[in-house]
């Protein structure tokens, strides 16, 4: 774990979203031309993306090729985890660097849901799930806190609170799975060991343990069977063990990076859109530390952007998605080895004070046919 409950909450909650968010065909032309503020020179710039390979991300990757003039560079694995194995090619591209890493989460504006994406491709225009690498590595979570908040009871009798618990949550000592921080739960010895107090075919009768009562003040607690905990298993009741590959950069090197927030991601009201931001952030913090420490970008200017691309499901006639980009923070080096890191507040008024006008910015289409209409070149075989 790398840090307390508390601190994961208020890592997720500093990321502020709705009231930074911008349209990418603003937030391009402004990334540029903050470059262009730090020094940076037009025609010399490399861009670079780190973003998943949905095909939603495919807009972004147009307007960053229009605005930089060039096709970035390809920094980015599925579900938009940076292949910092790839530093140094970059840097060897350009004179001055931009990169440009995001997460993505699909977003249905007819629905109002986080983490679907309609997928005009297919046959009947089917919502799919959007990143499916994130929706992907939260099945198992969710699967896992459904079955906890379904199998958990509350119910009084004779003004005493009582908790049920089944019997598969209690083994702690499992490998993998939903464990609950029991001494918050249910009342325990001066061990920390849970007392049962009764004891079912499967499953374990309690007294409500004071950190429960007072989570749950003002709730009604019901007679007989009770009801399930529900919604009311916060994430300081349990965390997960799960049995990943420790590789960096490796397959489940995503899931390494939400494992100690899962508990915030599968309680939140949109799950996906928690775990894209979350990924984000933990992205960000180790992107920037390899760039510091890579010897190819010394004496180089850098400007490492990091945010949430919303990918707004297209409607029919509409070509690409509406994209948002929702900034988190950045990285800012000078050739001198100057360098300073930007919070999201000040990266979002950066951003802000460029103009949304890049005469810079290049004709895709008749850039194209002026590749048309020059001379064939010949290969020699």
């Amino acid at each position: 774990m790398y840090g307390t409950t508390g601190l994961i909450s208020s890592l997720l909650g500093a990321y502020h979203m709705s009231e930074v968010s911008m349209r990418y065909s603003q937030f391009m032309p402004r990334a540029y031309n903050l470059a262009k503020s730090l020094g940076f020179k037009q025609g010399k710039i490399m861009p670079s993306r780190a973003f998943c390979s949905d095909e939603s991300q495919g807009y972004p990757i147009i307007l960053i090729a229009k605005h930089f003039g060039i096709f970035p560079f390809n920094h980015g694995m599925v579900g938009g985890i940076v292949a910092t194995d790839r530093h140094a090619p970059h840097a060897h591209h350009g004179k001055d660097l931009v990169i440009i890493q995001a997460s993505h989460v699909g977003y249905d504006p007819e629905k109002s849901a986080f983490g679907i994406y309609r997928r005009l491709q297919t046959e009947a225009n089917s919502e799919t799930s959007n990143c499916g690498k994130i929706c992907g590595a939260l099945d198992w979570y969710l699967h896992e806190y459904a079955f906890a908040r379904n199998n958990i009871f509350l119910y009084q009798e004779q003004g005493e609170y009582k908790v049920v618990i089944d019997n598969l949550l209690l083994h702690a000592e499992r490998d993998e799975g939903l464990l609950l921080q029991l001494d918050r739960i249910v009342q325990v010895d001066t061990r920390g060991n849970p007392v049962p107090e009764l004891s079912r075919s499967t499953a374990k009768v309690f007294s409500a343990a004071p950190a429960l009562l007072d989570d749950l003040e003002g709730y009604e607690w019901k007679s007989g069977a009770g009801e399930a905990i529900g919604d009311r298993l916060h994430p300081r009741f349990f965390f997960y063990k799960r049995k990943i590959s420790q590789h960096t950069e490796g397959r489940d090197h995503l899931e390494r990076n939400l494992l100690d927030v899962m508990p915030n991601v599968v309680t939140s009201q949109w799950p996906a859109l928690t775990a894209a931001q979350a990924n984000t952030q933990v992205e960000f913090d180790r992107t920037f530390r390899t760039i510091v420490q890579e010897p190819a970008y010394r004496d180089k200017k850098i400007l490492f952007i990091s945010g949430l691309n919303v990918d707004i499901s297209p409607q029919e006639g509409q070509v690409f998605p509406l994209t948002k980009f929702i900034p988190w923070a950045a990285y800012v080096q000078d050739e001198y080895g100057h360098h300073q890191t930007w919070e999201q507040a000040e990266l979002y008024e950066q951003l802000q004070s460029q103009s949304t006008n890049n005469p810079d910015q290049i004709d895709l289409e008749t850039a194209i046919e002026m590749m048309e209409r020059e001379k064939e070149i010949r290969l020699p075989f």
